[in-house]
Order: structure tokens, then sequence, then C-alpha cells
């Protein structure tokens, strides 16, 4: 009898699974960014596909009724997330990005002559921020920040841009 109970017990351990992680089943989110919105306008969505539990790659696309933002008029490009933390997916994160972006010039002296206003740039960056889950993990809450260097800015542009915000996202 104790020879039965020992093997029902050594064969129930196949069977059982251990819950220390949720569900990873969705490997898809997309995001869009609640904080720029409010704060210019500009309206931002992101698409994210996980790699692994701490990694993800991803793409961002804006755009923008004023040209002469801060970021321009229409924006779009990729990313790599690495995430640090105890929960799949989440908490806090570096990231590194790059940016195409055109926009206008809002200096318009007459004194530059004939000079076509319009720019367009790409941009290489990092950033930092934290993402926070629900228990289902179908929505998620991150604020984040970054900051990049144009390879090729005009003389009239800044050399460095950055991007941030308040973003809320589904899981799928």
């Amino acid at each position: 009898m104790r020879k039965l109970v020992f093997i029902g017990v050594l064969l129930s351990g196949f069977f059982l699974k251990a819950q220390a992680y949720p569900n990873l089943d969705s490997g898809n989110e997309l995001k869009f960014n609640i904080g720029l919105f409010l704060a210019t306008t500009a309206v931002e969505g992101s698409y994210e596909y996980y790699l692994s539990e701490d990694t993800s790659i991803g793409g961002t696309v804006y755009f923008d009724n004023d040209a002469t933002d801060y970021n321009g008029n229409f924006g779009i490009g990729p990313n790599f997330r690495a995430y640090f933390g105890y929960q799949p997916r989440s908490g806090f994160f570096a990231e590194a990005f790059g940016l195409y972006y055109t926009g206008e010039d809002d200096n318009l002296q007459d004194n530059l002559g004939s000079r076509n206003n319009d720019y367009s740039t790409v941009a290489l960056g990092l950033g930092l921020g934290n993402k926070w889950v629900t228990r289902s993990q179908k929505f998620s809450l991150e604020i984040f920040g970054g900051f990049g260097r144009n390879i090729n800015p005009e003389d009239f542009q800044d050399t460095f841009m950055y991007r941030g915000g308040l973003s809320v996202g589904f899981r799928f």
C-alpha cells in the first residue's frame, strides 16, 4: 500500500502547475498616450510585442495638428524595451528608440530669404519608465520619458529631442 501511495504522490507532481506568474498568453499590446493628448492634443498610439517575459519590441505613430510643436506634426519609429522587476512584462523598464518625424520651423523672419521651413529628421534615443498591469493582465498603465539626439538636424532645428507621456493599454 505504501508503494501505491508513493507512486501516486510522485505522479501527481507531473500534473500540478505552479502559479507563481500569471497567464502570459497575450503577447500583444495596443497603447494610447493619454498624457500627450491632454497636454498638446497630439494623438499617439503604440504597439508592443513581447519577445519574452522581460523584453519587447514595438512601434509608435503620432499625429499633431500643429507642425511647429516640439516634435513636429508626424512621427513614426521603433523601440526595444527591457523590463526589470518581479512581475513579467511590467515594472521598471529601459528602452532604446528611433524616431522619424516631420515638422515646420516656427521662426518666419523675413530676412531668411526663400528658405523652406519644412523639415524631416531621424533621432535615436534612450528612455525610462514604469508599467503597471491589472491582475488579469489585460489592461496596463505606464509613465515614461526619453531623450534623443537628431542625426541630421537642420540649421534652425534643435540638436536634441524628447518624448514622454502617460499611456493606457490593452493586451490581446
